[in-house]
């Protein structure tokens, strides 16, 4: 007896079929593993075209107005009071840390450095508050001198700059507003580019 020609391109699908079927149904570790390729694959896909809703942003504060701060008006700024500002210093200059309140503020990692100079922890790789006096990093080595400067770097690049700290019996500089627009100006450029 002959078989046809559509019978012989069945056969393999068959064979095939019924192999595949006595793999899953002799070893459940085989149809485990398939459902859970299923199942990561499904989440893929469905991940993508679902996002979660987020969890609600915190309104933006108005930017603070570029001045110079001593040490005690720095300490104003940590985060506790109701504004919830948050200001750290590195290297001589003044940042607005406040976006990155989860780290910088109250119970945040970092919360060490709200409101203080951090130069001498980021140059030792300490988060605990090392003095309320103002520290001229005069003592620091070489290294750590550049790791400040790296630090400053990255703060230059994700927070805004709202002034120098002030050194004991340093007057504060007067900026004008349109300092202010000018380098707002200068910061939207920088973007751009």
């Amino acid at each position: 007896m002959q078989m046809e020609s559509g019978d012989e391109e069945s056969a393999p699908a068959e064979t095939w079929m019924s192999w595949l079927i006595s793999e899953f149904t002799t070893n459940p570790v085989n149809a485990l593993l398939l459902v859970a390729i299923v199942f990561l694959v499904y989440k893929i896909f469905k991940g993508e075209s679902d996002p979660e809703p987020s969890a609600p942003l915190e309104p933006a504060m108005p930017p603070l107005k570029k001045q110079d701060f001593n040490l005690k008006q720095l300490r104003d700024y940590d985060g506790t009071d109701a504004e919830g500002r948050v200001l750290v210093a590195v290297n001589g200059k003044v940042y607005d840390v406040t976006k990155g309140k989860r780290f910088y503020g109250p119970g945040g990692p970092y919360s060490g450095f709200a409101g203080r100079d951090a130069s001498r922890g980021l140059a030792t790789f300490s988060v605990e508050p090392v003095s309320d006096e103002y520290d001229d990093l005069s003592d620091l080595k070489p290294s750590e001198m550049d790791q400040i400067k790296e630090w400053q770097l990255q703060f230059e690049e994700k927070y805004t700059y709202v002034g120098k700290l002030l050194r004991p019996g340093e007057e504060a500089t007067s900026y004008s507003d349109e300092e202010d627009d000018d380098e707002e100006v200068s910061e939207a450029a920088k973007k751009e580019l």
